[in-house]
């Protein structure tokens, strides 16, 4: 038995699992990776918003206020629904007719985004994101004994950058009998095990490309919230991106190129940066103070926050080295 380090495409991001040596259950690390890549392949298909035949699609479309849910969608949307309430609103889960209204109604995957610096020199007036007062997202329950969801026929649910805070997660308890692991999800990433290393993690600054700053831990998860990756023009020339103000459905400016947020899971950590991302700055470092953080700034500034080291926009790259053996 030997360790693992596999990368492949899925949820519109790159994923990256480094796993091993064996824990004391004694499976093997390359049969726990390839059965990992088996589940996020059946995560995309059931939650991906961009296929037609998932099971969120199906829920969004579903013309009665109670509708049969899997585990899996159930999870994903109490996931939502929880991020909501620790937010007060902020990070909402319902604002799919808004995000498409943007220009992201369908995947970008392999779209070239657009120039950050000359977006962020045609946005509109900074301001930090505020909840919605229409709260969609509190007239949604998840019934767990009926296996059921159940909200206002109309309230669609986007499980957005949550979901890959949550693969992440339901990633690491399967792996959690192996030694060692490693878990990139775009911008979310897990780490920990039976008896884990301090890992070295590279990582981006959002607006500079730079990636001289490390970010050391043994447990836990990171999360970056950024607008580099998905920003784009839109057919009247305006600039968006797809983290939204819920209060006016229009993309967020409020000052902030990014926000890498820490905390003990991959859903607590995403919804701190995205949080804090919406907030802007004054209210970002208040959000991430706790776990410790970085806030990217549009002059290119990264200001470290809270109990962290250095750290900066989220790329996963991982050295292998770092794994005792793990293959390249």
């Amino acid at each position: 038995m030997s360790s693992a380090d596999v990368t492949f495409r899925a949820m519109g991001s790159e994923i990256r699992m480094i796993v091993g040596p064996p824990g004391p259950a004694g499976v093997d690390p390359i049969d726990a990776v390839a059965e990992a890549k088996v589940f996020i392949e059946e995560f995309e298909q059931c939650l991906s918003r961009f296929r037609p035949d998932s099971e969120l699609c199906a829920l969004n479309s579903y013309v009665g206020d109670v509708v049969p849910a899997t585990a899996l969608l159930r999870d994903a949307v109490a996931a939502g629904i929880d991020a909501a309430a620790r937010t007060g609103g902020l990070v909402d889960p319902t604002l799919v007719g808004e995000i498409e209204g943007a220009g992201y109604a369908e995947s970008r995957e392999g779209t070239e985004p657009a120039d950050l610096r000359t977006a962020l020199l045609m946005a509109p007036e900074r301001r930090p994101a505020r909840p919605s007062p229409a709260r969609q997202w509190a007239m949604i329950e998840v019934d767990e004994e009926a296996g059921v969801i159940r909200r206002p026929i109309g309230v669609r649910f986007d499980s957005g950058g949550i979901g890959k805070g949550l693969a992440a997660d339901l990633i690491a308890e399967r792996l959690a009998g192996q030694r060692r692991f490693v878990i990139g999800c775009g911008g979310d990433l897990r780490v920990g095990g039976a008896e884990p290393e301090l890992q070295e993690v590279l990582v981006e600054h959002p607006l500079t490309g730079e990636q001289d700053r490390r970010l050391y831990m043994e447990r836990g998860a990171v999360a970056t919230s950024g607008i580099n990756v998905r920003v784009w023009r839109r057919a009247d020339g305006r600039y968006a991106h797809h983290l939204i103000d819920p209060r006016t459905g229009e993309p967020a400016w409020t000052g902030l190129v990014g926000v890498t947020a820490l905390a003990p899971t991959g859903v607590e950590a995403e919804t701190l940066a995205k949080a804090a991302f919406l907030s802007g700055p004054e209210g970002a470092r208040e959000l991430v103070a706790e776990h410790g953080g970085v806030l990217f700034h549009e002059d290119g500034g990264a200001e470290p926050v809270g109990p962290i080291e250095l750290s900066s926009r989220l790329t996963v790259r991982i050295p292998a080295a770092l794994m005792n053996g793990a293959a390249a």
